[in-house]
C-alpha cells in the first residue's frame, strides 16, 4: 500500500507540474537571442517587444545579440541552453532560408525549436538611383533587358529579404543583374545612393528618408497593401505582378521541448504587447506591422517560408559558406 501511496503521489505531481511551473515563471530575468547587429530593424523591433514582454511578465527580458550565419549562430547558443523557456529567439525571414544555402548547418529550424509567436511584418521597397530612367518596375524591367550586363544591385548579404526578393524579380521578369552583397547593409544603402548600383529591394526603416529626401526614387512595395509612409507608390501587385508578395517577418522560438504551459504564457503575453498603443506606433515608425498568433499558426509559416524561399534559393544558386 505505501509503495501504491507513493506512486500516487508522484502520477499526482506530474499531472500538476505543468500548471505548477506556468504559475511560478519567470522567476527570474530572461534572454532573448537576437542573430543581427544592435541598431538593425530585427534588433529594434525585438527591443521593443522585449522591453514590453518583460514588464507583462514581471522579469526583465535581456536582448543578447549573437550575430553570424544568418541566423545560425544564435540559433546554436539556444540549442545549449535549458528548455526551461528563459532562453529565447527572435525568428526571422532570413532564418528559413539558411536551411537551404548554408550546406553545413547542424539544425533544423522546425524540429529543435518551438514556436511560441509572430511579432512582425516588415517590407521591402524597391527603389533606384535617380540616374534609372525608369518610374515603375516594368520600365525597370525593360531597361535590364535592353542593357544585359549594366544592372547590379545591392543587399545585406547573401539570403538576405533584399536578395531574395531581387532573385525573385529577375525570375519572374526574365532579366539578369548581377548580387553585390555587403556585410554591413548601410554601406550597401550608401552605395546604392552614391549610383555604384541601380537598384535595390531594400528594407523600409532606412530606405524611406532616402526616397522622402529625393535621393532615391522608389518604384514600388513589395506588401500586400501601401504603405502609410509611401503612400503614393504603388504595391508590386498593383504594379502587375499578382504573386509579387515579399514580407519579411518576425517572431519568439524556444527550444523544443520547452513545456507547453509555458509557450502558451509567453504567447499570451505577446499577444498584450503587441496591442499596446505605443508599440503599433513603435514598429509604425519601422514601416512594421504587429502580427500577433498562435504558436501553430507561426510554425506553418515557418514551415511555408522554408519551402518557398527554399526554391528561389535553390533557382539562384544561392550558398553560404
Amino acid at each position: 500500500m505505501k509503495n501504491t501511496g507513493n506512486a500516487v503521489a508522484v502520477l499526482a505531481i506530474l499531472g500538476f507540474a505543468g500548471p505548477l511551473c506556468a504559475q511560478g515563471f519567470p522567476s527570474k530575468p530572461m534572454r532573448l537571442i537576437v542573430g543581427t547587429a544592435v541598431s538593425t530593424p530585427i534588433d529594434i523591433l525585438s527591443r521593443v517587444v522585449a522591453d514590453k514582454l518583460g514588464a507583462q511578465l514581471g522579469q526583465p527580458v535581456v536582448i543578447e545579440n549573437r550575430v553570424g550565419a544568418g541566423g545560425t549562430v544564435g540559433a546554436q547558443e539556444v540549442l545549449r541552453q535549458a528548455s526551461d523557456g528563459y532562453t529565447l529567439m527572435t525568428v526571422f525571414m532570413p532564418m528559413t532560408v539558411v536551411q537551404t544555402i548554408m550546406a553545413d548547418i547542424n539544425y533544423n529550424l522546425v524540429k529543435d525549436f518551438t514556436p511560441i509567436g509572430q511579432f512582425a511584418w516588415s517590407y521591402n521597397v524597391l527603389a533606384v538611383h535617380p540616374s534609372v530612367k525608369a518610374t515603375t518596375p516594368r520600365e525597370l524591367a525593360e531597361l535590364m533587358r535592353a542593357e544585359p550586363g549594366k544592372f547590379s544591385f545591392a543587399s545585406g548579404g547573401p539570403g538576405t529579404p533584399a536578395q531574395l526578393a531581387a532573385e525573385l524579380f529577375k525570375m519572374e521578369t526574365k532579366t539578369d543583374a548581377l548580387h553585390v552583397p555587403y556585410a554591413q547593409f548601410p554601406q550597401a544603402i550608401s552605395d546604392l545612393v552614391a549610383g555604384r548600383h541601380q537598384f535595390m529591394f531594400g528594407a523600409t526603416p532606412p530606405l524611406i528618408p532616402q526616397v522622402t529626401g529625393g535621393k532615391l526614387r522608389a518604384l514600388a512595395v513589395t506588401g500586400p497593401q501601401r504603405l502609410p509612409a509611401l503612400k503614393d507608390v504603388p504595391t508590386m501587385v498593383e504594379s502587375g505582378y499578382p504573386d509579387f508578395v515579399v514580407r519579411d517577418w518576425q517572431g519568439i522560438a524556444a527550444k523544443a521541448g520547452t513545456p507547453r504551459d509555458l509557450v502558451m504564457r509567453v504567447n499570451a503575453t505577446l499577444a498584450k504587447v503587441l496591442d499596446l498603443p505605443d508599440v503599433k506606433q513603435a514598429f509604425g515608425k519601422l514601416g512594421a506591422d504587429p502580427a500577433a498568433g498562435t504558436p501553430e499558426e507561426f510554425g506553418k509559416l515557418i514551415a511555408v517560408e522554408i519551402e518557398r524561399w527554399g526554391r528561389v534559393a535553390k533557382a539562384a544558386n544561392i550558398k553560404l559558406q
